[in-house]
């Protein structure tokens, strides 16, 4: 075989290998995407049930209305946000607000046997739920993607078209600190 023969044979294994890199990068940024695009459907549902909830409260929390305009305006933010780390950023918000009024229902006794607000608010953990797997299969997503960015050979292919590391869809500053209190118990 001729040297010329061998040295194209060589570039043309290397481009054969480059061009897989490549696709996996891509793939594995479509697999991230489409996760996100699931995640976009339980929110979706959430948003469409926040109306519902804050009407079903409002009779019972009048003076609090503090509380309710704040749900209402983190899901104004939620519903326009356009990129996924805007909108992580805003479903944080939304996921603290919503913390804020679960905890002013509970001073709430007539609230909370309503039968109204408990259909609501087993809605709202089903689509939590839901959301929790989405958000989990997001970050797994993300992960895979993210350990191809990072790593060699890839990482040198990611480099020069741009990939890089994509946030994970947390629980966010607030709910963290929240997180890692230890729990009031009462008797």
């Amino acid at each position: 075989m001729s040297t010329t023969l061998i040295i194209i044979i060589v570039a043309v294994l290397i481009g054969f290998f480059l061009v897989s890199l490549y696709n996996k990068l891509v793939a594995y940024k479509n697999n991230r995407e489409n996760a996100f695009a699931d995640i976009d459907v339980q929110l979706k549902q959430r948003h469409d049930l926040i109306p519902q909830l804050v009407s079903s409260v409002k009779g019972y929390m009048d003076h609090e209305s503090g509380v309710l305009t704040r749900v209402t305006e983190a899901r104004s933010k939620a519903i326009n946000a356009t990129s996924i780390d805007g909108k992580i950023a805003a479903e944080q918000e939304l996921g603290a607000a919503l913390q804020g009024l679960q905890i002013q229902v509970e001073a709430y006794p007539d609230l909370k046997a309503s039968s109204n607000f408990l259909q609501l608010q087993n809605e709202i953990s089903d689509v939590e739920n839901k959301l929790a797997a989405a958000r989990r299969y997001f970050n797994s997503a993300t992960r895979e993607f993210n350990v191809a960015v990072q790593s060699f050979p890839s990482n040198l292919i990611a480099g020069m078209f741009g990939f890089h590391t994509e946030k994970m869809f947390d629980v966010g500053e607030v709910e963290r600190e929240r997180l890692d209190k230890a729990p009031d118990i009462k008797f």
